[in-house]
């Protein structure tokens, strides 16, 4: 059993537990024995790191959407020009969801909670790691524009658009698989699907090279 002798290791596995067990039922049906069963930990020491089940909650989140802004801001944060940046920026995004599945199911969760007015984690979950992201994907998305590279699209439709492409992809999973009668989330079938998604938004947001002259690039003019 966990102890407090080994607190990083305790943490560590109480989250993973607990974001599985959120994920699952939800705050409300959540069980924190559950969690601590799984996490190998007794439950003093569960209430010894977080004092209740909301401040796990929230620690759950802020461990799962830390992880994402990260993972993208690695790419963000980078020299790279437009069409790359934005074609590394998905394919960082997909491969954080690929790898944490179970983030998909705690989001949507933790929506239904905000619509409701019963979210204490929304705003800073919004503050902390949503708008940072939009922000430095939005002035990417302009500077391509203007630099004559991508389309003119609305950047608020657009993140949000990129955003479902591949989230949805993960939260479906159950339906899509009786839809299409195979299992869309073997590491082949997520590998055609982040292929998929590449192609599907470079179509959406790329301008032929040839279609914009050397004037018109820097001015962002649509030839």
């Amino acid at each position: 059993m966990g102890s407090r002798g080994q607190p990083e290791e305790s943490r560590a596995a109480i989250l993973q537990a607990a974001a599985k067990e959120f994920s699952e039922n939800g705050i409300a049906g959540a069980r924190t024995d559950a969690i601590a069963r799984q996490a190998r930990v007794n439950k003093a020491l569960l209430y010894y790191y977080f004092k209740d089940k909301e401040t796990l909650y929230g620690a759950v989140l802020d461990s799962a959407f830390s992880g994402m802004k990260t993972s993208v801001f690695q790419v963000l944060d980078s020299d790279l020009p437009p069409r790359e940046k934005i074609m590394a920026y998905v394919g960082a995004y997909f491969d954080f969801i690929a790898s944490n599945q179970i983030y998909p199911k705690l989001m949507q969760r933790e929506m239904m909670r905000a619509r409701e007015g019963d979210s204490l984690h929304i705003d800073r979950l919004v503050k902390t790691y949503f708008q940072p992201i939009y922000r430095r994907v939005g002035e990417l998305l302009h500077k391509g524009i203007a630099e004559g590279e991508f389309r003119k699209v609305d950047a608020a439709h657009f993140i949000s658009s990129m955003v479902a492409m591949i989230v949805f992809y993960f939260s479906s999973a159950p339906v899509m698989q009786r839809v299409v009668r195979f299992n869309p989330l073997t590491p082949q079938r997520i590998a055609e699907r982040r292929a998929a998604v590449m192609d599907f938004i470079s179509a959406a947001l790329f301008l032929p090279c040839s279609s914009a002259a050397p004037s018109s690039r820097k001015s962002g003019v649509r030839q």
